[in-house]
């Protein structure tokens, strides 16, 4: 979701250069120069199956070759620097990456702070399966140049022969039906997410993916894993409307303010290790792009002058949902709708409208609940 945001801010940067005469060494220079790994947080727009136009017809159009060095710099070197640090820890964390009785090898390419990103994550994470991240470079995107997909996340899964899935959903949906189905292979599982291509009202092509809320199961699992009555169709549901309406109420409230877009943007910055003018422009440009995109996303999802209360009421709404006689959506134990909808808010964390929301609405007790789960792999058989 932010890398979606960085990427089109950065393309813009290069537009603008190319087409103010900038020279080929100016261009060297902005090029970013280590690969891409970290923790950083900054948020934008994009996610599982939705590329961002946010600066199509944007206010910026002409405004020279500063301006273009500015949002090359503040969008997409902040979060280059950022997420360089922690994924390296990953790694080496990480050396063994069979998943513990699956007989799979994972490696997520993925953006750190992209929401859909962090709904893999949290499966991963709660069901103890072992991963490879490999950060994406939002601007050059050059470790994804193998696939025709140009979106994250992507999970390419050694089964035997190596396999891509794409799409958050259907990668959740897909392992899940490998960890519980005892006669599919997940050569078989893959070919039941299959993508439909079509062309939107631009005339470009767009790809959605059939079944991707289903676990594909047999009626004896079906009843062991839904044993209380339309519970399978609420989770469907539930994870429906974190890909739907929830994902698009983050870059709003996190960049709600001048003051907010700027703290995030410090952070970036104070954890990127920046020197004095690549933190200048990470940080106040940086902040300053991030506000406007953030207004433009609040008028296009028609939220509320305060964003704020939108964020409160979609969580509440949740937390009611779930009820009080459950811990979870899932009941004793979360299910993919717990995981989707944590995977989701916790890109937050550290921020001002994570704080927020935490004392304006019902959902702290919940959040500790799923962030132990996690933590623990509870979902490990």
């Amino acid at each position: 979701m932010a890398a979606a945001c960085v990427r089109a801010l950065g393309q813009v940067g290069l537009r603008v250069l190319r087409s103010r005469g900038g020279t080929a060494g100016t261009a060297r220079l902005l090029q970013p120069r280590v690969p891409w790994h970290g923790t950083g947080r900054a948020y934008g727009t994009g996610g599982g199956g939705v590329r961002s136009k946010l600066l199509s017809g944007s206010p910026f159009r002409g405004g020279g070759r500063v301006l273009g060095c500015a949002f090359l710099l503040g969008g997409g070197f902040g979060l280059y620097q950022t997420v360089r640090f922690s994924v390296q820890q990953h790694f080496a964390q990480q050396e063994t990456t069979k998943a513990e009785g699956s007989g799979l090898q994972l490696t997520l390419y993925q953006y750190k702070t992209c929401p859909f990103c962090s709904k893999v994550r949290a499966f991963l994470d709660y069901h103890g399966l072992p991963y490879s991240i490999v950060e994406v470079n939002p601007v050059m995107r050059k470790e994804i140049k193998f696939s025709e997909y140009r979106k994250v996340p992507i999970l390419l899964v050694d089964a035997g022969e190596t396999l891509q899935l794409n799409d958050s959903s259907v990668i959740i949906s897909a392992l899940k039906t490998f960890l519980i189905s005892k006669d599919k292979t997940m050569q078989q599982i893959v070919s039941y997410y299959p993508a439909l291509r079509s062309k939107n009202e631009k005339g470009k092509e767009v790809v959605e993916y059939s079944n991707k809320y289903w676990v594909m199961l047999s009626e004896q699992e079906v009843e062991e894993l839904y044993p209380v009555k339309d519970s399978r169709k609420e989770e469907m549901k539930w994870r429906s409307w974190a890909d739907d309406w929830l994902v698009h109420l983050i870059s709003p409230n996190v960049y709600r303010s001048p003051g907010e877009a700027l703290a995030s943007f410090d952070y970036i910055v104070r954890e990127g290790k920046f020197g004095t003018v690549e933190g200048f422009f990470a940080k106040y440009v940086g902040a300053a792009a991030m506000f406007i995109i953030g207004k433009r996303l609040k008028s296009r999802h028609n939220l509320q002058d305060d964003v704020r209360q939108d964020l409160y009421r979609a969580v509440n709404d949740w937390v009611a949902a779930i009820g009080k006689e459950r811990k979870f959506m899932g009941g004793g134990k979360p299910n993919l709708a717990d995981l989707a909808v944590y995977g989701v808010l916790r890109v937050m964390e550290g921020l001002q409208a994570f704080d927020d929301m935490m004392d304006n609405t019902k959902v702290k007790a919940w959040y500790q609940r799923m962030e132990t789960a996690t933590q623990r792999h509870e979902g490990r058989k």
